[in-house]
């Protein structure tokens, strides 16, 4: 074999694709460069020929030296099997603690392989099986012989989250919005988790709504300045503080008198910003709040209430740990100091756990604060529920971390080095993406038995009625760009363990009583939607995107097993998409690869096919205004079979403006920044949508 014969084999053995299929449907190869760079981010060497023999000779080897694999994850219903290497001829126990506190023998099974030598010794392999019986859960299979013992994960996932299936009876309806961008009068320029609260209240009891789904609510920098992006967190476990009703901790009641005066003056300066349809400012908001926040921190807390804020951190473990240290941690380290991203600054070095005993008091600082994120997103969801929505609060769960941020630290070499996440291109971007955020190795994720992936969604999960995945492709395969890629389009696939990742997703969605989404748009293999179903998992349909070769799809060949909605927030609210305003807004920045007359041709072409369909079946007059035309959209997709329908806030108000232009940085385009406001550029607050003309929705539902 050639050296590029011999690489692509090593590449297609650690997952990584060597060719795939494009948007456009044309084959593309991967080169060879690529795939040297990811490999590498895979602590695989393989610059020569040498290093390319040696690599494929450990692929085959390094199973056989470990008694046991790193993880089992096995699916109810089904037989897993698992294998075990000892030395030839020795005999080995097999057992596994269940996580209710029970043991039982795992099964041999009578499969014979060779044994091998393997490091100057002969070694045999026995293949098991997770005996019937076994719940879903998180177990430990222990393997013995007289002379060594091992031990690793067993995850029995179940065959198909149920959590959906109480939907079947009658379609459910819910608004999709970004938190930031609600506000009410009285917001500190930011919409707040009180917000969320009364935004859930007025379209459960008002206007009959079964949900609210927001952007991701994952925590940023834990002082200003601090990123933008919901979509590019320092964490996914935690949750932004941004967000916190100051008003609503009970006991900045006890402020004192001139304390609680200052507070109320800078709060009324921040109201003001809620009536400008401005930029959203975070930074200033989030600062007043911290010095706020600060001194609430200080006041007593009742006996009840210590109990709690005990109880939540003990729960929360080590991970809250870890994030509230980083967070102190960056208040006496630049960004750039070298024990961020070296051993002397790991999580479990002597330095931090002396640091840890320094700021003590900063660590509990940082604790407190997703305790009272996490009381307040409880009140959010029982709001909801309340008020009689049948799913609540749908969470958004984004696809990575920044780089260098609490994750990052934490997690170490979970993350892949020299990588970052991105697609590759596509109708809507022609020049790929580039998301900045390091992805998780595979290897490493199942050496830690999926311990972060499990300890994320729980967290997310606990105040959610439902959870959307953002790119949930990226549970099967994820792209990766080398760092010194010169375009988003040099990169290549690897996959993931899809079973294992949609299993465990599965599993604590089930436990949590959540509807798990999968945003499931983009390019994918055709098996991708029929697996999710099988798991239970819904599916996103975006009536832009539907579309059957040269024909958009009519909304009654939807999937049934979906959330179906107009519009997303990487596409302009559909007044604005109806008037092409994405258009010349990427033509100004630069984004399209073709002519922008003929870009224009061939939007305006696939959006006319689209408003047919609604003409033909009555619901459009040739003469609609732009408003019409937007309540007849929604009405065309109420015509599917969707289980869950979404209506965009923005859509029901009349906003035009883009919330987020994919390729784009805060340079080019004010990115997430955008607050609610209606078709005359007037500033729409919370209380405002009580008395909203919304009429169409009782056709749209």
């Amino acid at each position: 074999m050639t050296y590029t014969e011999q690489l692509r084999d090593l590449a297609a053995r650690h997952g990584v694709a060597t060719s795939y299929r494009g948007w456009d449907q044309r084959r593309h190869d991967v080169r060879d460069d690529t795939l040297r760079s990811v490999l590498a981010a895979l602590d695989v060497p393989a610059a020569t020929d040498d290093e390319v023999r040696r690599a494929l000779f450990e692929c085959d080897v390094a199973p056989w030296r470990s008694m046991l694999p790193p993880v089992v994850v096995g699916t109810d219903g089904s037989e897993a099997r698992f294998v075990v290497h000892v030395p030839h001829g020795a005999d080995v126990d097999v057992t596994i603690d269940t996580e209710s506190g029970g043991t039982v023998r795992a099964r041999q099974l009578q499969v014979w392989v060779d044994p091998r030598e393997v490091d100057g010794k002969l070694i045999g392999r026995a293949t098991f099986a997770v005996p019937p019986g076994v719940p879903c859960g998180w177990h430990t299979v222990r393997a013995s012989t007289s002379a060594t013992s091992s031990s690793c994960t067993l995850v029995v996932t179940p065959a198909r989250l149920s959590t959906s299936d109480h939907l079947r009876d009658r379609r459910r309806w819910g608004v999709l919005t970004q938190l930031y961008s609600i506000r009410s009068r009285r917001s500190w320029g930011v919409g707040d988790f009180g917000d969320l609260a009364d935004l859930a209240s007025i379209f459960g009891s008002v206007h009959g709504a079964d949900y609210v789904l927001v952007n991701p609510l994952h925590a940023a920098q834990p002082r200003p300045p601090i990123e933008a992006s919901p979509y590019l967190p320092t964490t996914r476990r935690y949750v932004n503080p941004l967000y916190v009703r100051v008003e609503d901790i009970p006991e900045t009641a006890y402020l004192p008198t001139r304390r609680h005066a200052r507070m109320r003056d800078a709060a009324a300066r921040f109201e003001r910003a809620n009536d400008r349809p401005d930029r959203i400012a975070r930074n200033p908001s989030y600062r007043a709040k911290l010095r706020v926040l600060e001194r609430v921190f200080r006041i007593e807390r009742s006996p009840s209430r210590q109990h709690a804020f005990e109880e939540f951190c003990r729960v929360e473990g080590d991970g809250l740990r870890d994030f509230a240290t980083w967070c102190a941690l960056t208040e006496k380290l630049p960004p750039d100091d070298p024990r961020w991203t070296t051993k002397a600054g790991a999580p479990d070095s002597d330095w931090v756990q002396a640091q840890r005993r320094k700021l003590a008091p900063r660590i509990e600082f940082y604790s407190w604060l997703q305790w009272v994120c996490d009381e307040q997103l409880s009140d959010a969801q029982a709001a909801a529920r309340a008020a009689g929505m049948d799913i609540g609060i749908v969470h958004d769960l984004a696809v990575g971390v920044q780089r260098g941020g609490a994750d990052a630290w934490s997690l170490g070499t979970a993350l892949a080095e020299g990588i970052t996440v991105g697609a590759p291109p596509d109708d809507f971007n022609q020049q790929g993406q580039q998301w900045n955020q390091p992805p998780w190795r595979p290897d490493r994720l199942a050496e830690l038995g999926y311990a972060p992936y499990r300890d994320m969604l729980r967290t997310v999960l606990k105040h959610a009625g439902g959870l959307r995945v953002d790119h949930i492709l990226g549970l099967f395969r994820l792209w990766w760009i080398p760092a010194d890629a010169e375009t988003p389009a040099d990169g290549t696939y690897v996959t993931y363990d899809h079973e294992a990742l949609i299993g465990i997703l599965a599993l604590e969605a089930e436990r949590a009583g959540a509807v798990v989404i999968g945003e499931d748009l983009g390019v994918f293999e055709p098996a991708v939607q029929d697996y999710l179903a099988e798991r239970g998992i819904l599916g996103t349909s975006i009536l832009w995107f539907e579309h059957d070769g040269e024909r958009p799809t009519p909304p009654e060949e939807y999937r049934t097993l979906c959330l179906t909605s107009v519009t997303t927030h990487d596409l302009p609210p559909t007044a604005g998409y109806l008037a092409g305003e994405h258009i010349e807004l990427r033509s100004r920045l630069g984004l399209l690869e073709r002519d922008l007359e003929l870009e224009k041709e061939h939007d305006a072409h696939q959006r006319e096919a689209v408003l047919q369909l609604a003409r033909d079946r009555g619901l459009l007059a040739d003469d609609a205004s732009i408003p019409d035309t937007v309540k007849a959209l929604y009405r065309l997709i109420a015509r599917s079979p969707s289980l869950l329908s979404g209506v965009a806030l923005a859509d029901l108000v009349g906003e035009h403006r883009v919330q987020n232009q994919p390729g784009t940085d805060e340079t080019q385009y004010s990115n997430w920044k955008i607050p609610l406001a209606d078709a005359s550029g007037r500033a729409v607050h919370v209380e405002d949508l009580a008395d909203g003309d919304f009429g169409f929705l009782d056709d749209a539902r």
